[in-house]
């Protein structure tokens, strides 16, 4: 399997070659073109129980998609729903904790799965609810904004906003607070952080989902009084 990322930063595009008979999953919606001949398997990951978890907790999709090359080979193009970067992280016996959301594909070899981070992580905007990537094999995943990667060496602490958080290495210690006070917390345009300490390694994504939805929202037009709607002219 060879993944060259295209177009990056803004609005990346996979393109996997595949080899004869290999295959990729990827989440539900992620494929935006394939050659002749690549076929089409949509499944319950894991069994039903498992994929419940992972759509309930992980914010992920019930089903996962699994193409697979014809004897000839063939090729796929994938891209996640919001504008931004991806990158190709391969794993080498390893696991990474991958924010919901970021998650677009893997090869055979790698097992995705779900993992609740402690009851404190319930009250971010995210859930930071992570999906648990291990095993050995090529992991896509993809960012809103472009990706930074920070390495941390053993006893080196560092603070993301959770909104911002892609991925980390499995083991690394976290924990979820409030930016200061509440009142840092409400006033400050800041929510929720987690610290994490090395070491590790650290993927972040260089702009937020909630950030942009809360300069949005405020823009958009609303209903007029006594429920009738907002009326558009065309033409």
């Amino acid at each position: 399997m060879q993944i060259e990322i295209m177009y990056r930063p803004s609005y990346s595009l996979a393109v996997v070659k595949l080899d004869p008979g290999e295959s990729i999953r990827t989440e539900a919606g992620a494929m935006v073109s394939m050659s002749s001949g690549v076929s089409l398997e949509t499944k319950a990951q894991g069994g039903l129980l498992a994929s419940l978890k992972r759509s309930l907790l992980g914010g992920e999709s019930f089903f996962v998609n699994s193409y697979r090359a014809p004897a000839q080979g063939g090729e796929i193009t994938l891209a996640p729903a919001l504008p931004g970067d991806m990158i190709v992280h391969y794993l080498q016996n390893e696991t990474l904790m991958v924010q919901s959301g970021s998650y677009v594909a893997s090869s055979e070899g790698v097992n995705i799965d779900t993992k609740w981070g402690g009851a404190k992580t319930f009250f971010a905007s995210e859930g930071l609810i992570m999906l648990r990537a291990s095993g050995t094999g090529s992991l896509l995943l993809s960012s809103y904004g472009a990706i930074h990667e920070v390495n941390l060496e053993a006893g080196q602490s560092y603070t993301v906003d959770t909104g911002h958080l892609v991925a980390f290495t499995e083991g690394m210690g976290f924990k979820v607070r409030r930016v200061g006070g509440l009142k840092s917390t409400l006033f400050s345009g800041e929510g929720l952080v987690v610290d994490l300490s090395g070491p590790g390694r650290i993927f972040l994504q260089t702009r937020s989902q909630d950030a942009f939805l809360a300069w949005l929202l405020p823009k958009l037009p609303t209903s007029e009084s006594g429920g009738k709607g907002v009326h558009v002219r065309l033409g």
